[in-house]
């Protein structure tokens, strides 16, 4: 089976936490493109093709984070759900909020998954990897 390349979307605000996915997918031999918003505004311009970056419009994935400034990541999955060109887009949040009120919203909104961060970087490949054959599994068109 050839690997099919998917586009990521890392919304996240924290550069370290970018900077951790960058690092876990070249450790975990990952070499699906990672596009980047710092929030749920510019995330909506990159999907939409109206920001400066231009991530292809087939086979995404958005890994959101939930507490973000401008516009969080419920608000955000409630905008992308209701844009008609957009709403089939799958997401997996990624994020440290553990709380119930966040994982049962998140997933009414027909989220993919719901992952908390894990806290050292080893578990954080192997997170990554877990991911990437789950995806890669998956077919999306």
């Amino acid at each position: 089976m050839a690997e099919q390349i998917l586009n990521i979307l890392l919304v996240e605000d924290d550069e370290v936490d970018v900077m951790n996915v960058r690092r876990a997918f070249k450790k975990a031999n990952i070499r699906n493109p990672i596009f980047t918003a710092s929030n749920g505004y510019e995330a909506l311009e990159v999907l939409r093709g109206t920001s400066d970056t231009k991530m292809p419009p087939e086979r995404r994935l958005v890994l959101l984070d939930l507490n973000m400034p401008k516009m969080g990541g419920i608000e955000f999955l409630h905008s992308l759900r209701s844009d008609p060109q957009l709403r089939a887009t799958p997401v997996v949040v990624m994020t440290t909020s553990n709380q119930d009120k966040d994982r049962v919203e998140a997933y009414d909104l027909n989220i993919a998954g719901y992952l908390l961060k894990p806290v050292t970087f080893a578990s954080f490949i192997q997170l990554m990897a877990t991911l990437n054959s789950y995806w890669m599994l998956c077919e999306m068109p």
